[in-house]
């Protein structure tokens, strides 16, 4: 048990004066806990605005069972509903995976089937909303600097219209939002930033005066935090830091890896299409040359010259073209090496199985063979 001098010691050794809110235990404990739900009806009425005002939050049961003993179930970060019947399922992933969106619309399915009534039952639903808050960047929206807040709901794509209004997925990337204290414009953005860095602030911000944010900072102190809660904090940080480690590691010997392999087949796949190409130019630019000379012997020395030409600009070609074809496949082999080493790291440290699959994408099955190997 954590002793009193043990919590006071963490509070004074670390720098960090408020709760890091992208741990398990920081999103929860703002988040997640009746005591601060005015904190999430706050956050949700300023990112879900067409549903009208949120009075009220309950909190449901965040495990989900499977229909039957042979059903996969699935743990959620919180999950709620307001006055209205109205489910909202809220995420906070910090690892990326691979299929994450695949596993928000497999998570909207639970609320929707409890939904189902026995016996004479009109199929009427209630609004589901699957929020994703996200430290990291889909793959496809990279080179998309701008658009960092993505609502999406089933539309009809002949007339882009909306077919249906009642399932609503919200995905935040928060390492594209970069406004500074002086650029928040709105109580939206005023949430953002504080979610994004509130772990570096000494003291509240001078913009951040409403009512909700005096709670928020309050809740998130980490000197108010009884001997149990440090621990279990100290316990979620240590994860994360953990998680970020691993994910630093295997990009990078994913990358290096990528970058050798990407090269020794991007010489020889450059090599092959330099030839083919080479002799190709070669033939054309021989012809030519060949034609300016003298049909006969322009035709033999065009050729010759030509086709020595050819060749070494076809190899430089094939050269580039291979590199960089070899180098993203190496890349995308680093990746998958890289899930591989984090579920390792993860298992070396006796993180339940199921936290595991949660923060890799990786099956059951997968990170049993891992285990077997």
């Amino acid at each position: 048990m954590i002793t009193f001098e043990e919590n006071f010691m963490f509070i004074m050794t670390t720098r960090e004066k408020y709760i890091n809110p992208y741990t398990d235990f920081g999103f929860k404990k703002l988040f997640g806990t009746k005591a601060n739900k005015e904190l999430l009806i706050d956050f949700l009425n300023q990112l879900i605005t067409e549903q009208g005002t949120i009075t009220d939050l309950q909190f449901l049961s965040a495990e989900q069972m499977g229909r039957n003993i042979f059903e996969r179930k699935a743990v959620f970060d919180i999950y709620c509903e307001n006055e209205k019947g109205e489910k909202f399922i809220v995420e906070m992933q910090k690892a990326e995976q691979s299929y994450f969106k695949d596993r928000s619309v497999y998570y909207s399915t639970f609320p929707i089937q409890e939904q189902a009534m026995s016996g004479n039952w009109n199929f009427q639903l209630k609004a589901v909303y699957f929020v994703g808050v996200l430290d990291f960047v889909f793959d496809e929206n990279r080179d998309d600097e701008e658009v960092f807040h993505h609502e999406v709901k089933l539309i009809d794509t002949k007339t882009s219209k909306v077919f249906y209004d009642k399932l609503t997925f919200i995905y935040l990337e928060m390492p594209k939002f970069n406004k500074t204290e002086d650029e928040l414009s709105s109580r939206f953005d005023k949430w953002l930033y504080v979610l994004k860095s509130l772990p570096k602030f000494q003291q509240r911000p001078r913009i951040l005066q409403e009512q909700i944010f005096k709670k928020l900072f309050s809740v998130a102190a980490l000197a108010k935090l009884n001997p149990e809660e440090v621990r279990g904090y100290e316990d979620s940080l240590k994860v994360y830091r953990d998680n970020i480690n691993v994910v630093d590691t295997a990009k990078a010997k994913g990358i290096k890896e990528g970058l050798k392999e990407g090269l020794k087949k991007g010489l020889e796949k450059g090599l092959k299409k330099g030839i083919k190409e080479g002799l190709k130019e070669g033939l054309k630019k021989g012809i030519e040359k060949g034609k300016a000379e003298g049909v006969k012997e322009g035709i033999e020395k065009g050729k010759a010259e030509g086709i020595k030409e050819g060749i070494e600009k076809g190899i430089e070609k094939g050269k580039a073209e291979g590199i960089k074809e070899g180098i993203e496949k190496g890349i995308e082999k680093g990746k998958a090496e890289g899930v591989k080493e984090i579920a390792k790291s993860l298992l070396n440290m006796n993180v339940p199985i199921d936290q595991i699959m949660k923060a890799t994408g990786l099956s059951e099955n997968e990170i049993n063979e891992i285990i077997k190997n």
